[in-house]
């Protein structure tokens, strides 16, 4: 088993994330953003064509779930926040494919080395506090090869919004936002950490509305190179 136990050192294990009220709000937003936004057909075309064994990073309430086909062999889903791990919990008893959501934090995953055949980030990256360490073990857990899935939300739009977008982030909107971040670059982080890109597209949620600070996302797959580290 890829799995780390905390019980091996001795330690009890704290929620290493705690935003309850931003929790409970995300919960609700994000059940009406699957129809409303369109989400759900988002969730869809990321997790399309996927096989083996996927650990999916900051799982939130589960909603990715149902969307993980049949060729999954196993989920492994990783979420700090403790309501909202409890709702994936929930959410994983209604999957077809085999789900075990697992405490912990993106920069420091509790599993082994090169043990997945792909990652997923879905709107993971806004909130991470060391977006280089935790891409770092992205690279880490997934074998050479492997793929990374992503849709994430970051910079975009023009002078004017970029500067809105820094300012909220040197302000009140992590505070917010349960340590969201709003002009942080997935793709540049991703290219950044030694990942190959593969294709990927601007998306604004939603299309129809108004364009606010956290429209503007981006969805694709990345890789980690086959030829071996030269660390």
């Amino acid at each position: 088993m890829p799995l780390r136990s905390a019980a091996d050192s001795g330690k009890v294990p704290r929620d290493p994330v705690h935003h309850p009220l931003f929790a409970r709000s995300y919960a609700r937003l994000s059940v009406a953003a699957e129809t409303r936004m369109g989400l759900g057909a988002v969730r869809g075309r990321l997790l399309a064509g996927l096989s083996g064994r996927v650990i999916e990073i900051g799982a939130g309430n589960g909603l990715n779930f149902a969307h993980y086909p049949g060729t999954v062999s196993e989920v492994v889903a990783i979420e700090p926040e403790r309501l909202l791990r409890q709702l994936a919990v929930e959410a994983a008893t209604r999957c077809d494919v085999p789900v075990d959501v697992v405490p912990g934090v993106a920069e420091a995953l509790p599993v082994k080395a090169e043990a997945f055949d792909a990652v997923v980030l879905s709107l993971v990256l806004c909130g991470v506090r060391d977006v280089s360490r935790a891409l770092g073990e992205v690279r880490r857990v997934l074998r050479p090869g492997g793929e990374v899935r992503f849709f994430e939300h970051g910079v975009g739009g023009g002078p004017a919004m970029r500067f809105t977008q820094r300012a909220l982030d040197r302000t009140v909107w992590p505070a917010l936002a349960g340590g969201c971040h709003v002009s942080r670059d997935p793709v540049a982080s991703l290219r950044e950490a030694g990942f190959e890109l593969g294709p990927y597209r601007r998306v604004l949620l939603s299309e129809k509305g108004p364009r606010l600070p956290i429209s503007y996302c981006v969805t694709g797959s990345a890789w980690r190179p086959s030829a071996p580290d030269a660390s």
